[in-house]
């Protein structure tokens, strides 16, 4: 059954976070849980283990977060502010996919709006390892295969349909730009292991529940396609979703 986290049921989760290489940001979580509001002596769940995790962070103006790597698949959604990300000049609406092991970065914000961005996991991750350590770096050279896979598209104007892939492994993004009350329908989920739909504006509604604007929702692999319908003033959406392996 899909998990729908609203923009003003997370509002309560916003708190001021800072990373290891000093870097600020607000931080507010939408689905599972993340390092900055795990309690002491929790265990991390399985790795491997589906385990969607969203927030939404808002990266301070003049900020750079040194580049890094993840134990987790993860999409990145930039909502808004911009940013150099790497080499990618990024702005609303961006979609980065960085896989696991992936390095990526730095994420340097613009110096008078910051960048803020939705990160999207479907299995646990216990935090950024930044490249500036040596023991981070030897980590990811013993992972066997060596990991790279990262995709970037954006800023999007007008695009709609497929933005991303899909790839035959199922990785893909997808944006629906969807009339006022008109019915959408998303990819079959067993296409891949999990999907994310954010709404970037207007509003869709799904058994009677709003999901406004900066809300998202994640999709199992055993749900049927996702489907909603547009609210009053229609609705832009992006889905995105993960690879089977």
């Amino acid at each position: 059954m899909p998990v729908i986290a609203t923009a003003d049921d997370a509002r309560v989760n916003r708190r001021r976070g800072s990373a290891a290489d000093g870097v600020t940001f607000w931080h507010t979580l939408y689905i599972g849980t993340t390092r900055y509001n795990m309690a002491p002596g929790t265990p991390d769940p399985e790795l491997g283990e589906l385990f969607p995790m969203a927030f939404l962070v808002e990266q301070d103006p003049g900020s750079a977060a040194s580049a890094h790597y993840h134990q987790a698949d993860q999409f990145q959604l930039v909502v808004g502010g911009k940013a150099v990300m790497g080499t990618h000049a990024v702005q609303p609406v961006t979609v980065h996919f960085a896989g696991k092991h992936t390095a990526y970065g730095p994420i340097r914000a613009n110096n008078d709006t910051g960048v803020h961005y939705f990160t999207l996991r479907n299995g646990f991750d216990p935090g950024a390892r930044f490249m500036m350590m040596p023991e981070n770096r030897a980590a990811l050279r013993e992972v066997r295969g060596r990991h790279h896979r990262e995709s970037v598209i954006g800023p999007l104007a007008d695009q709609t349909g497929a933005i991303l892939g899909p790839e035959p492994d199922g990785m893909g993004a997808w944006r629906y730009r969807t009339a006022p009350g008109e019915r959408l329908i998303g990819p079959d989920p067993a296409w891949g292991r999990g999907q994310y739909w954010v709404v970037i504006d207007g509003a869709m509604t799904r058994d009677g529940q709003t999901i406004p604007p900066l809300s998202c929702v994640f999709v199992y692999p055993e749900d049927p396609p996702f489907n909603a319908y547009a609210g009053a003033d229609g609705v832009d959406v992006i889905a995105m979703q993960f690879p089977r392996s």
